[in-house]
């Protein structure tokens, strides 16, 4: 059994034909305790798609979803995109590197998808870019690099 295996469940979503969930087994961590539901799939164009449904607790004072929150889901896409399009194994991996141009204000009444594909993929790097949209709306364009690292060994 992987690293991923041990920590994420990745199954089919019954709530959501065609994707599937992309939930940590403990819900008390970041993604389950912050973000909520996150689900995903790979689009026919081949890029990654993940999807979150913003909450009052995910608005700012302008009414807005926060940019830590869009910050967030765009961290999280880096390590979907590399256990759906790409051969990484996303969960001991680690960001390197995260441009973000925010362009809109996203609504916390629509789902919020962070769309992705990757440039390059080398034996330790994976360089992604990516779109946050909900519908034809662009919230926030995006670059990262994330380092693949192998899980460390269960301390003695």
């Amino acid at each position: 059994m992987s690293f991923k295996d041990d920590v994420f469940e990745h199954g089919p979503c019954p709530d959501n034909l065609g994707w599937n969930r992309w939930d940590l087994k403990d819900e008390t961590l970041f993604n389950g305790a912050v973000m909520g539901k996150l689900i995903t799939r790979v689009d026919a164009d081949g890029k990654a798609r993940l999807r979150m449904f913003p909450e009052r607790r995910h608005m700012n004072l302008q009414g807005v979803i926060h940019g830590a929150v869009t910050l967030s889901l765009i961290d999280i896409a880096l390590f979907v995109t590399m256990h759906r399009i790409g051969t990484g194994n996303a969960g001991p991996s680690v960001t390197l590197e995260l441009s973000t141009q925010f362009v809109g204000g996203g609504d916390v009444d629509r789902p919020l998808d962070a769309v992705t594909e990757i440039v390059r993929e080398t034996g330790k790097l994976v360089f992604i870019r990516g779109m946050v949209v909900q519908d034809e709306d662009v919230v926030a364009s995006f670059s990262g690099i994330v380092r693949k690292m192998l899980p460390r060994a269960p301390s003695a």
